[in-house]
């Protein structure tokens, strides 16, 4: 019995080893593998050998395969390339075989484009815009009409009495020169000029200009003072003192309000018309205005013709200084009413563009295509090709160059793997040459879009954000050689929705995230397409409505693309045997099938394993590992112990041991290494990724069952027999990661500390730090990853979690839980 499980135990040794690439025999750190007791034999290292150049050949099949795959796709408008083609020469004559005409659709699309260029846009008009410069002029009436309000009625005396001129001077005129108007009525001018000189040390100018107004209004108070009494002139000058008192409020209002599009003079000017010249100035200025507006005002009229339709459309018998303020208040105050009618241009020019007729070459039969030494025209070539005579095939030059490329961007590619990404699987190399011709091979359909952003999201969800970015980088070479069709603008916005998706999906850790980031995509490729537009075009703002609906659609796409990325993750996790946060958060479901067997088939495993996730992942954390890998790994690994949930302790709740009843212990170690064996086979019928059912073996690495091994000791020494250690280790490999080392340090401490009931923080860390030595000397965590330096602080967050788990309650007094009701003695 004994030797039959050791058989069975070496064979399963054998199989794992051999599945997993001999990782136990000759890993990463085979310097100091010659201290463990499993040494290299011959048949291991042939097998190693073996390994080792299949690997290789793989590998190098796949780069061919991969090279090869990338050339057909990148290298494919070198598929069908005639070699006679427009500007060549021409190497004999050639003559038409028979009769025959083709179309020339380069010719024919040429000429449809350049007449649906030069259409001339259809203008309509915008209300918005209409409407808001009649109410700009319409206010700006309104503001006169209050200020006219403010100064009185002009004129505000008879003109008999005082003619029009001299009542502008007067109501314009300061105050020094009206008192000087006043007084010159009753004394010598120039006498009152000097006292007013001397007493306020004013001067007034004495132009031409000045004195004629001055004396004629003077001249004009003093002949209507000569024929009325002193009562009726002293009226007067009091009507025109109120009258100079409201001109001059109405003058502040108008320099505090600043609401003129007029200087300050012209709107005086306006003030000083007469009642029935400002109303047909008004009714001139509202009239001209509308009648520019219905006829519209296109984008970029030169300033030069609005000025002479203002003029025209101005009543040519208003007076001079009116129509000259009318034409300058109009010119500032109108602005362009007239928009693109989009719909209306675009139907005109493609109907245009189809009465185009198709442009056809005729030749009759025996007549000179092409002469010899002649260069191939463009009518020439459509004949050539349209008679199969273009000599078309592949373009063996353009093929090599395309080789050349793509080897090239795929060395950059792997040099780079190696240095940020060196774990690395085949599956995983065939995914990235895949997602790789996705992009390409959309150009070859014409669809104005890259699959970038997809490719960005995908890889960093599966691998790393730095690997995604040198993807998309690289890949975005591949477009730019393969795709001549493709604009640079479609390209640059795929290329930056790319980057943010290789930047941020490695991140998130749910589906609603990934969706804020293809929002996101979306947007920046919007911005990306509309600011290098708006930076290549000579006048942005006439091309900003049209541009816009392309950015839109550019935006959209990049949304698009997010959205098929999550919709085939799934089943590129499940092909490939990938795991995502996303996906390592759903495995960590404690309602999926498998965990819910085995809470309720092997309870006191479920517990264990709870209890270890925490330490696992508090430890993960601590040591910036991946803490979602950590906590689905531990939830799984022990689930091999529902095939026989009594053969471990904590499953037997105080019952009586399996173990002693058997009484064999090579065959207890038997099944109690059966767990990692079955848990294999579980996980595998469950579809658990391969990340996550390493955590099965590498937990248990190849530790000696000691209790059992000690147990045969004792009965190999009684009854003379050798010991094979062997036998009592499990098949392994040792942990092959940071992530599965710490599991295997909290699955080793979890016993222990779950028995420490009253002992201090203290005593629980020198008991973690005394298993973590002993994990160390017997070399379980040679190939994790974590250094020694480590070990301590991994057993300080151990403790703290302990402590967590195993704080004080307080304790009741006797009789305190007892909530019986006692009956009234009474």
């Amino acid at each position: 019995m004994k030797s039959w499980y050791s058989l069975i135990q070496k064979i399963e040794g054998w199989r794992y080893r051999y599945q997993h690439q001999g990782v136990f025999w000759w890993g990463k750190n085979s310097q100091k593998r010659k201290s463990l007791k499993f040494r290299d034999n011959s048949s291991f290292g042939q097998l190693r050998r073996k390994n080792h150049q299949a690997n290789l050949k793989n590998c190098l099949l796949m780069l061919v395969l991969g090279i090869i795959a990338l050339t057909s796709v990148v290298g494919y408008r070198f598929y069908n390339q005639p070699q006679l083609t427009v500007g060549k020469i021409s190497p004999l004559t050639i003559k038409a075989p028979y009769t025959a005409e083709f179309e020339d659709t380069k010719t024919t699309l040429e000429k449809r484009q350049e007449v649906q260029t030069g259409i001339v846009p259809i203008l309509q008009q915008n209300e918005s815009s209409t409407a808001e410069i009649k109410n700009t002029l319409d206010s700006y009436i309104k503001s006169i009409d209050e200020l006219r309000k403010t100064t009185a009625p002009f004129p505000f005396i008879d003109p008999d009495t005082l003619s029009l001129p001299s009542q502008r001077y007067i109501r314009l005129c300061s105050e020094v020169e009206f008192k000087a108007v006043l007084a010159s009525v009753t004394e010598n001018i120039d006498s009152e000029l000097t006292k007013q000189n001397s007493s306020d040390n004013l001067s007034i100018e004495k132009s031409p200009d000045f004195n004629t107004g001055l004396q004629k209004a003077a001249s004009e108070l003093q002949q209507y003072r000569a024929r009325t009494s002193e009562t009726e002139f002293n009226t007067l000058i009091a009507q025109i003192t109120l009258t100079r008192y409201r001109y001059s409020q109405a003058e502040k209002k108008l320099e505090r309000k600043q609401i003129t599009y007029l200087d300050q003079k012209e709107s005086i000017i306006l003030l000083d018309l007469t009642e029935k010249e400002w109303k047909a100035t008004k009714k001139a200025i509202l009239l001209a205005a509308e009648r520019i507006l219905s006829q519209g005002i296109p984008m970029g009229m030169p300033s030069n013709l609005l000025e002479k339709a203002v003029t025209a459309q101005l009543d040519p018998d208003m007076p001079d200084e009116a129509k000259l303020l009318s034409s300058n208040l109009l010119l500032a105050i109108l602005k362009p009413n007239l928009e693109e009618d989009k719909d209306a241009t675009r139907n005109i020019a493609e109907k245009a563009a189809m009465a185009i007729n198709s442009v056809l070459v005729k030749v009759e039969q025996g007549e000179v295509i092409v002469e010899e030494g002649a260069r191939i025209s463009q009518a020439d070539f459509v004949l050539l090709d349209g008679f199969q005579l273009s000599q078309r095939g592949i373009n063996w030059q353009g093929l090599r160059q395309s080789v050349v490329f793509v080897t090239v961007i795929v060395g950059i590619f792997l040099l780079i793997q190696r240095k940020i990404y060196p774990s690395i699987r085949h599956r995983d190399y065939l995914l990235l040459c895949l997602l790789s011709l996705s992009a390409p091979l959309i150009g070859v359909f014409e669809i104005p879009s890259t699959s970038l952003p997809a490719i960005g999201l995908l890889v960093s969800s599966f691998y790393t954000p730095s690997l995604a970015m040198c993807e998309v980088a690289l890949v975005t070479g591949l477009v730019m050689f393969s795709n001549q069709t493709l604009g640079s603008t479609y390209l640059l916005a795929g290329l930056i929705g790319g980057l943010i998706a290789a930047m941020f999906a490695g991140k998130l850790r749910s589906r609603e995230a990934i969706a804020r980031l293809g929002i996101a995509v979306g947007l920046s490729q919007i911005a990306v397409y509309l600011i290098t537009n708006l930076i290549i075009s000579g006048s942005p703002a006439t091309v900003w409505a049209v541009i816009l609906p392309d950015a839109i659609i550019c935006g959209l796409f990049g949304v698009a693309w997010i959205v098929i990325a999550i919709g085939i993750s799934p089943y590129l996790e499940r092909f490939f045997d990938l795991i995502t946060p996303i996906r390592l958060a759903e495995l960590s479901n404690p309602n999926l099938p498998l965990l819910k067997r085995l809470a309720t088939e092997a309870p006191g495993t479920f517990q264990h394993t709870m209890f270890v996730a925490s330490l696992a992942e508090a430890a993960a954390r601590e040591l910036n590992c991946n803490v979602e890998l950590v906590r689905a790994g531990t939830l799984y690994h022990d689930i091999g112990k529902m095939h026989d949930p009594l053969g471990f302790i904590e499953n037997q709740m105080g019952g009586p041991n399996k173990h002693d009843e058997i009484g064999d212990p090579w065959l207890s170690a038997a099944i109690i290494k059966q767990h990692v064996s079955e848990g294999l086979i579980m996980a595998r019928k469950y579809g658990l990724p391969k990340a996550i059912r390493d955590f099965i073996p590498e937990h248990q690495g190849t530790l000696l069952i000691a209790y059992f091994y000690h147990q045969a000791k004792q009965q190999a020494e009684v009854a003379g027999t050798t010991l094979v250690e062997s036998d009592f280790r499990y098949v392994g490999p040792v942990p092959q990661s940071r992530e599965a080392g710490i599991m295997m340090l909290a699955d080793g401490c979890e016993a222990a500390l779950r028995s420490l009931r009253d002992a201090t923080p203290k005593q629980a860390l020198a008991t973690v730090k005394k298993i973590f030595k002993s994990r160390w000397q017997d070399s379980q965590l040679i190939d994790s990853g974590l250094s020694y330096d480590e070990l301590p602080i991994v057993a300080e967050v151990f403790v703290r979690v302990w402590e967590q788990f195993n704080h004080k309650r307080i304790v009741y007094p006797q009789g305190a839980l007892d909530l019986t009701p006692k009956p009234n003695k009474s």
